[in-house]
């Protein structure tokens, strides 16, 4: 490509701005009237919403539980409850992700131990999952970075050959396919989050589904406070939980976007492919798509990139000048592993001056530079190009590719 960069000049690939991301509109609006009409906000108060919203996500999945709650973290935490794990008890999981996939291992009392990840499709190894289970190992939580699917086949083998129920982390991820399968249906309970950035929102929510009983029956129990209403009435707990009771109004919200999840994420699950056909024909040798395995599909939540060893510019540098064209992009993403984005958890300061969870390990648990270096070595690669989404146009897509490939084609050559 000729031309001369934005950065050094030139004219930028794109000088007008993308469409807004108005995500809820007259669908919504008409379940929130339904709800302030009734009169009833608190789904156990004559509440119908958040009813519906939990059957009808289950359904899409094909799952018999949905658990509506407050938020992602805590569709996390109500799934850590359904595992039910002791104090000082392991829960392996990925370094790259959001502190909202680790506080629900701690404040449940256990101890999250992170694998390393791919340095491709940055995704968690599953040869380092196993080579992390100990004796003390309940749970693997797998987490599909960027609506990219983790390894299925691998990660659920070990779980089998371990005897491990494995936690599914969608929160980035609703509707990725897995070679045929939905995620959150691979494993044995899977996590959804709601929060305003992701594909479907209510501002703030979460929703677990599983196909296990026990787990279905405990994790409703966890989300209200342990309160078996059905079948003790009044003030009779069963199990400890906090409230993570979704009111009717975010339920409302929720449902009116369940309905158009399909027509929602196949039209930004196209744009997102469009992108990477786009940057494949041009094939540079400096900056790489995401990988996704064969026979899965991902639904971009972000558009991650590896920035080559190689190239004679680096991911800030790339940054720079890709967002000088139009193309807004950020390097690095969270920048450190998680654990060392976290001062109390990097420090085993969780509660007061205690030790607790990990006073009860039964092995030292060390959260340094050492703990996962070929996972920083991947945030240090790592680019997000602004991400396709449902609002946009094939054209508006095209203006991406076109700065993506302008941009790693000219910056760092010689005049």
């Amino acid at each position: 490509m000729q031309g001369k960069l934005a950065i050094e000049g030139g004219t930028p690939v794109r000088t007008r701005p993308f469409p807004p991301q108005k995500k809820v509109g007259k669908e919504e609006l008409k379940q929130l009237v339904d709800v302030i009409y009734s009169g009833n906000m608190n789904r156990f108060g004559g509440g119908e919403k958040v009813d519906q919203f939990e059957e009808e996500f289950a359904a899409i999945h094909g799952r018999k539980y949905g658990i509506a709650s407050t938020s992602g973290t805590a569709s996390i935490h109500v799934a850590v409850g359904m595992i039910n794990p002791n104090p000082g008890d392991e829960i392996i999981t990925g370094p790259i992700t959001d502190m909202g996939s680790i506080v629900p291992i701690l404040y449940q009392g256990a101890i999250p131990v992170f694998a390393e990840v791919d340095p491709y499709t940055f995704n968690m190894d599953p040869a380092d999952i196993e080579a992390k289970i100990t004796d003390r190992t309940v749970a693997i939580m797998a987490i599909h970075l960027f609506g990219n699917p983790c390894d299925m086949d691998a990660i659920m083998e070990i779980a089998r050959k371990h005897d491990l129920p494995v936690i599914e982390d969608c929160s980035q991820a609703h509707l990725s396919e897995y070679r045929g399968e939905l995620v959150g249906t691979i494993g044995d309970i899977g996590c959804f989050s709601l929060q305003q950035s992701k594909h479907i929102t209510c501002g703030d929510g979460g929703i677990t589904i599983t196909d296990d009983d026990e787990y279905g029956m405990r994790g409703r129990l966890f989300m209200d406070k342990g309160w078996h209403r059905a079948q003790y009435g009044p003030r009779q707990y069963e199990v400890f939980g906090p409230n993570y009771r979704m009111n009717e109004l975010s339920g409302a919200v929720a449902l009116a976007q369940t309905r158009r999840m399909h027509e929602i994420i196949d039209t930004r699950r196209a744009r997102g492919e469009l992108l990477t056909e786009l940057l494949n024909e041009h094939d540079s040798p400096y900056v790489k798509p995401q990988k996704i395995l064969d026979g899965c599909r991902g639904t971009y939540w972000q558009y991650g990139m590896r920035v080559e060893p190689e190239a004679p510019f680096t991911p800030g540098e790339f940054a720079q000048a890709l967002s000088a064209e139009g193309v807004s992009c950020g390097a690095h993403y969270i920048g450190k592993p998680i654990f060392l984005c976290h001062d109390a958890l990097r420090n085993k300061r969780l509660f007061g001056d205690s030790d607790y969870p990990f006073d009860r390990a039964s092995r030292e648990v060390v959260y340094d530079e050492t703990t996962t270096p070929r996972t920083q070595e991947v945030l240090d690669r790592l680019v997000q190009p602004m991400c396709p989404t449902q609002f946009m146009s094939e054209d508006d897509v095209r203006d991406i590719a076109a700065a993506i490939i302008k941009v790693s084609s000219l910056l760092g050559q010689s005049s």
